[in-house]
């Protein structure tokens, strides 16, 4: 696992908690597909939907609809960090 796995694991989890900003202040910092997926969840969850297609149009196929609930989308996220 490399340090931007565990960076990014760490921005899930905080996402999962509720806690946005730290989130989204760590998903800033990457653009890969990863980091990109979640920066698109992280503003689906903060309602702006523009913004979060277009970081959904980052990730490789990922779409807006994809997922029922974010929660669902994060813990997603998560078991495919845990893979790499």
């Amino acid at each position: 696992m490399g340090m931007n796995t565990a960076k990014l694991e760490k921005a899930v989890q905080l996402a999962l908690e509720g806690d946005w900003d730290a989130s989204h202040n760590i998903a800033q910092d990457y653009s890969d597909v990863m980091a990109n997926w979640i920066h698109a969840v992280l503003h689906k969850i903060e309602g702006d939907v523009w913004n979060s297609k277009y970081w959904y149009a980052r990730t490789a196929g990922k779409q807006y609809e994809d997922y029922v609930t974010a929660s669902d989308e994060l813990l997603a996220i998560q078991a495919c960090l845990q893979k790499q």
